[in-house]
């Protein structure tokens, strides 16, 4: 069954969107928003196989949320979701499944909605769940993070997709961590272990439990109190302090 997300703020809009895809298809609506950067929040840790989306929503707009999404490793479909015919073009450049224009037509959105459905009946074997395949345990699986090499950081309101290599060192604060590049401080909205997961492990190092840091940023390795160490680091300010916990590994990484 394919799951949904509808990203739409104006709440009639919203609720029809929710009894035309549960009435006439069997697509599960997971979750729905009224606010850009909510559903990029969300988007971050859940997956979905179609977006409803609405290209006038605050924070941020539809059409800036779809470029980002559309750096994502697995895309989602997008349906746009707008009053303005003339948008459609737009959609179409960001390779968008397909639209619908408001106030809905019924038969317009049943017609989306089958395509939907078809499309996933007919996903090539590539694009089969390997969850349900058998596991060969004798080859280690590789971390999904190895196989992006961008990252998207958000900094008031707005979502930048950054090089994972410009990230210099990220933060632990609560349920989002502080990402500190040349550009300035971003976040991201999960915790400094998820952020890991989505980092290459060859490059990034989890020196303290609220610190990771990229090796090849590192300018100065300074002894500190109790047998630690404190980095510094190139081009920017900013001091990051290695525990004691992880003082074994870290000299075997920087060969001490």
């Amino acid at each position: 069954m394919l799951k949904a997300l509808i990203v739409e703020d104006e709440y009639l809009a919203r609720e029809e969107l929710i009894y035309l895809i549960a009435t006439h298809s069997q697509i599960e609506v997971v979750a729905t928003f009224d606010d850009g950067l909510e559903a990029f929040k969300y988007l971050q840790s859940n997956k979905v196989d179609v977006i409803f989306l609405d290209i006038n929503i605050p924070s941020i707009d539809g059409m800036l949320l779809a470029r980002n999404i559309h750096q994502f490793s697995e895309k989602p479909h997008i349906v746009f979701v707008t009053a303005y015919k003339e948008h459609a073009a737009d959609a179409f450049e960001l390779e968008a499944f397909d639209y619908l224009l408001k106030p809905f037509n019924e038969q317009r959105a049943i017609g989306v909605l089958q395509k939907l459905e078809q499309a996933q009946k007919h996903l090539p074997a590539a694009d089969i769940n390997v969850e349900s395949l058998p596991v060969n345990t004798d080859k280690p699986k590789p971390k999904a993070s190895s196989l992006n090499q961008t990252i998207n950081l958000t900094q008031n309101n707005r979502i930048v997709v950054s090089y994972i290599n410009d990230i210099y060192y990220a933060v632990a604060n609560e349920k989002i961590t502080e990402v500190y590049t040349r550009e300035g401080v971003f976040h991201v909205p999960y915790t400094i272990t998820d952020l890991m997961e989505r980092l290459p492990s060859e490059s990034f190092f989890r020196c303290h439990r609220s610190y990771c840091i990229n090796i090849d940023k590192i300018r100065e390795i300074i002894p500190w109190t109790n047998s630690t160490y404190l980095l510094k680091l190139r081009d920017i300010d900013g001091e990051v302090l290695v525990s004691r916990s992880n003082i074994k590994t870290f000299r075997a990484l920087m060969n001490l």
